[in-house]
């Protein structure tokens, strides 16, 4: 099969639409009708995956929309509180499944109609895992049939399940068109592995093993994800990502903010929530962030939210949070270009942050380690600049 036709492009005006491939293209559509933005997100993802697997050895998966990753992560396995946070069950879940399920949990609220991608081949664990959840698709290289007996009931049979060769190596080159130009460069083939943190600069030296692990994961999520951006990263999964922003300190701000969010859902009050039991999964996710986020303001809290509570909860102070969050340390960010200031590792402190790669190259890289230095971080320059458009 060389040729896709799809229903419309980026927007319903945009027609006609396909995708194609002289040589062929390294798929096979199982079910459903993926559209243009669902195959973006598609080949976007197997690639974040593929190159996780790859780095660090483990099952790995993402959730994506609007063409960058809400999260990404490997399958570590989770703990009891974890598995209370992800609504994840005592069930036993193989590693394909605790990726995704960490992926997933990453950012629940931006991964609402997500589009999946699996380094390894779904089962029926991460089905069943995938089928409770509102999603627009999944690219994965097999299916088992118990796996593909429960994602073919989804959307009534029209859910999109997409086999992707995984041998498939595209060219060396690659183009797109825009304003009717074609622009044509060298595909990104860098690989990013822990030999990429060794140029350390701060006076703190000492990074585990498991700080490599997020930040190698780290910098692949930013490789697949719309610049400028920053990803925040702890226990084998992307815990924040900022992109498509217009400043460093916009992004690292936006990822902050979520990854605040990200530890509060395993706040003490936050856990002890009580739901209507008629309550769907995607409105109690939305009120619970509408509890960690607002209720201070009474905004969306009062204003449709309380339907979904059994009775109204002790308010989640603003002290409470800045206790809860100062709290938590051993966090890893990556940035797919310098820091041209120290604001941004100030603002990254404040959420967790001990661990950090970037690029480096910055005129005022000196001002920058000094401000990483007073907080006893321990920071790499990868010399590597990760820009995806």
């Amino acid at each position: 099969m060389r040729e896709i036709a799809l229903k419309y492009g980026c927007n319903p005006n945009q027609v006609p639409a396909r995708i194609f491939s002289d040589s062929g293209l390294p798929i096979e559509i199982i079910s459903g009708n993926p559209g243009y933005i669902n195959f973006l997100d598609a080949f976007n993802a197997w690639q974040l995956v593929c190159e996780l697997k790859e780095a660090l050895g483990e099952s790995a998966a993402a959730s994506f929309k609007h063409v960058s990753p809400a999260g990404a992560a490997l399958g570590c396995e989770l703990s009891d509180i974890e598995r209370r946070v992800f609504f994840a069950g005592d069930e036993d879940l193989s590693p394909t499944a605790l990726a995704y399920v960490r992926a997933r949990g990453a950012d629940r609220m931006c991964s609402f109609g997500d589009f999946i991608a699996l380094s390894d081949e779904c089962d029926e664990s991460c089905a069943r895992f995938i089928r409770r959840e509102v999603s627009d698709g999944i690219i994965a290289p097999s299916y088992s049939e118990g796996a593909l007996e429960i994602l073919m009931k989804k959307k009534k049979g029209a859910y999109n399940i997409i086999r992707i060769d995984k041998d498939y190596r595209p060219g060396e080159i690659e183009r797109r068109e825009v304003f009717g130009i074609t622009f044509e460069q060298g595909r990104n083939d860098i690989k990013i592995s822990a030999d990429i943190l060794n140029d350390i600069v701060t006076k703190k030296k000492d990074l585990s093993e498991s700080a490599k692990r997020d930040l190698v994961l780290s910098l692949i999520t930013l490789k697949y994800t719309q610049s400028n951006a920053v990803c925040y990263a702890k226990g084998g999964q992307t815990v924040g990502i900022g992109a498509g922003q217009q400043s460093r300190i916009h992004c690292t701000r936006l990822a902050g903010d979520k990854a605040d969010v990200f530890y509060l859902r395993s706040h003490p009050k936050v856990m002890e929530l009580q739901f209507t039991a008629s309550i769907s999964r995607p409105d109690r996710d939305n009120a619970i962030d509408a509890y960690i986020g607002d209720y201070s303001s009474n905004m969306l809290y009062e204003d449709g939210w309380k339907q979904y509570f059994k009775s109204k909860p002790a308010p989640l102070a603003g002290a409470e949070k800045a206790e809860f969050i100062g709290g938590i340390r051993g966090v890893s960010l990556g940035s797919d270009a310098f820091f041209p200031f120290g604001d941004s590792l100030e603002r990254a402190y404040r959420s967790g942050v001990d661990y950090v790669v970037q690029a480096g190259g910055s005129i005022r890289d000196d001002q920058v380690i000094a401000t990483a230095d007073s907080m006893g971080m321990v920071m790499a320059f990868c010399h590597t600049r990760l820009f995806h458009h």
